[in-house]
């Protein structure tokens, strides 16, 4: 078996037995040196699949039930992959694949205003009922904070709240903030209890939209929150704050220089911006063909060297930047843990298939940012080089005075 021959070259710590479509196994690696799976190929001609493409062919397969896991899970063989790749590749073909899609990603990610709306409703237009099985209790779909390992993720969230807050400097009530990319309205929110802020939250997403609205008239803060079906590169007005959290992986590169323009244009003399996103360590990297294929069309994680050149060209000051690792990794263990407690009642919203989609897409990026590069950073901005102090300990200031956040609940929740 080919394939089994290129693996035995890779698996160095752990042992991963393959059970090919005839039945026989294949021992790779050493059992003494880490973790051991054993996972069973049900189709013949998943053996070619799996040496041609097998960034695409894994989770297809999982999804299909032609790959299984008999000795641990999903998530344990993606860690065991992980471990051993890093971020490397698994075979010259897969080297070629990989420096194809950086090349073509430019006309993957144009992105016009027809697919940036198509895009988001494939993942975010899905059942809300589906997103309160596994997400905190405020809906917040980006990584938490965790001051501590023994946080749990509703105050990992609050955390994360609290810490965009205070990098934001609101300093007095009534400052107008706009949410870029406000999902079902945490931000915007606590933004608005919290602060005294005046918020306008934009989404693409019509459930996001619906959710927030009616979520800010159940909390009393309709007045202070205005939510709108909206691209930013159609959004008018002039903020005082403006925050972007866990939406920019899906600008697209070829309108990195348009984004930050169009910051530019959306931020008063004196404003304070904060971006939040997903980021990747060691230069640019293409998104992996299943999770675009199946789970963000459109999306893509970009390198820092990718994003303070377009930051540069628009006129704007870095003013601080941040770097969080491990967070989301923990954030996703425990969005994983709840979706897989939740099971019957995800199959019974979908169906099996789509949980194991489900399971693999959050196992799989749970794997990246502990194996593969992948991080987040928080990115503060400002036209003017005295719009934040000096120090940094305005930060934790903030922090430590406040309260923990609003406990945003769906309105059915209220009654």
């Amino acid at each position: 078996m080919l394939l089994a021959q290129l693996l035995r070259r890779l698996i160095i710590q752990g042992e991963l037995t393959v059970i090919d479509a005839a039945g026989r196994p294949h021992r790779l690696g050493d059992p003494e040196t880490g973790p051991a799976v054993t996972i069973r190929l049900h189709d013949r001609a998943l053996h070619r699949r799996l040496l041609l493409n097998p960034r695409l062919a894994v989770g297809e397969a999982y999804m299909d039930g032609t790959l299984t896991v008999e000795n641990g899970s999903v998530y344990d063989f993606l860690d065991l992959y992980g471990r051993n790749t890093g971020t490397g590749s698994l075979n010259a073909l897969d080297r070629w694949w990989t420096r194809a899609r950086l090349t073509w990603r430019r006309f993957q990610q144009a992105n016009p205003l027809h697919r940036a709306r198509d895009n988001v409703a494939h993942h975010y237009d899905l059942s809300p009922a589906l997103y309160d099985l596994f997400l905190d209790r405020n809906r917040q779909y980006s990584c938490a904070y965790f001051l501590s390992p023994s946080d749990s993720l509703d105050q990992a969230q609050e955390n994360k709240l609290r810490h965009i807050a205070a990098k934001l400097c609101l300093d007095r009530p009534g400052l107008s903030v706009l949410d870029i990319g406000c999902g079902w309205g945490g931000m915007s929110l606590h933004l608005a209890k919290t602060a005294g802020a005046e918020v306008t939250g934009i989404t693409l997403s019509t459930e996001q939209h619906d959710y927030a609205t009616a979520t800010a008239a159940v909390r009393g803060l309709a007045q202070q929150t205005d939510f709108r079906l909206c691209d930013y590169r159609e959004h008018q007005g002039r903020y005082d704050r403006i925050v972007s959290v866990g939406m920019f992986e899906h600008v697209g590169t070829p309108n990195y220089r348009t984004f930050f323009d169009k910051l530019y244009d959306l931020l008063a003399d004196d404003g304070v911006a904060l971006l939040h996103t997903i980021s990747h360590m060691d230069g640019p990297y293409p998104t992996n063909p299943w999770l675009q294929k199946y789970i963000f069309p459109g999306g893509y994680s970009p390198a820092l060297s990718e994003i303070l050149p377009a930051i540069e060209a628009a006129g704007l000051w870095v003013t601080d930047v941040e770097v969080l690792r491990l967070h989301y990794a923990e954030t996703l263990r425990h969005w994983r843990e709840r979706f897989l407690a939740k099971w019957n009642e995800a199959a019974q919203l979908y169906d099996e298939r789509f949980c194991r989609m489900w399971e693999f897409y959050l196992a799989a990026c749970e794997m990246t940012f502990r194996h593969q590069g992948h991080m987040v950073a928080q990115i503060q901005l400002a036209k003017s080089p005295d719009a934040v102090p000096l120090t940094r300990d305005y930060v934790g200031a903030w922090e430590h005075a406040r309260e923990p956040a609003l406990e945003l609940k769906h309105p059915a929740q209220q009654r």
